[in-house]
């Protein structure tokens, strides 16, 4: 079996080989799959959805995120704190991106959230270089998912909130952003104690279910 590094730096290696058309056409798809899925996760009432900014080689979902604002849903973006943190911040197609100081990263500007705010998330669009049809996810090595991923899972309740809504928010619904052909056969990818499987795969093609 490969292991995580080489499975990313095999898929960062295709990934910085694709045509500009192809790259359009991938934002297009998953813009259209991605829509469907969060609006029947959102069973038409106005969504929230956590999702990310993809840059560099990391397939375009600036178009995804502009058809979910459109929708009448609201967005989440990331933004990396110091120690492996993430806060969140409401996005709309008005807002301001500035460079981040600790990842490779664009971030939204404006008030952050801390992972409490996931307690009104309808589900989450995870980055990732790879899946397999097990659920396991390959991100991007910066450790910031993973960290946010636990805390999400350990998330407590607050006074006078039920039960209920603690439960729902450390099992919100998962997909990650792949390109078709790095949906991979089941438990290909290492699965380490710490990771969190994930529902289904967004890829220009289609939602995938895993697991």
């Amino acid at each position: 079996m490969a292991s995580k590094d080489q499975i990313r730096s095999s898929h960062r290696a295709k990934r910085s080989e694709l045509p500009v058309a192809e790259l359009d056409a991938a934002a297009a798809g998953i813009a259209r799959h991605g829509l469907q899925w969060a609006s029947a996760l959102a069973g038409g009432r106005r969504g929230t959805f956590a999702a990310y900014l993809g840059v560099g080689t990391e397939p375009p979902t600036l178009p995804l995120l502009t058809a979910l604002t459109d929708a009448g849903h609201r967005v989440l973006l990331p933004v990396c704190e110091p120690d492996l943190e993430l806060s969140w911040v409401y996005w709309t197609p008005q807002s301001v991106f500035v460079r981040s100081r600790f990842a490779p990263i664009l971030e939204p500007v404006g008030e952050r959230h801390g992972t409490a705010v996931m307690r009104a998330a309808t589900a989450i669009i995870l980055p990732a270089t790879a899946l397999d049809f097990s659920g396991n996810r390959i991100g991007q090595g910066g450790g910031y998912y993973d960290k946010f991923l636990a805390a999400l899972a350990a998330l407590s309740l607050s006074s006078g909130e039920a039960a209920g809504e603690a439960a729902d928010a450390a099992a919100l619904p998962a997909a990650a952003v792949v390109y078709d052909t790095e949906v991979l056969p089941a438990d290909s990818i290492p699965a380490e104690s710490f990771d969190r499987k994930v529902d289904a795969a967004l890829t220009p093609g289609g939602i995938i279910r895993l697991g």
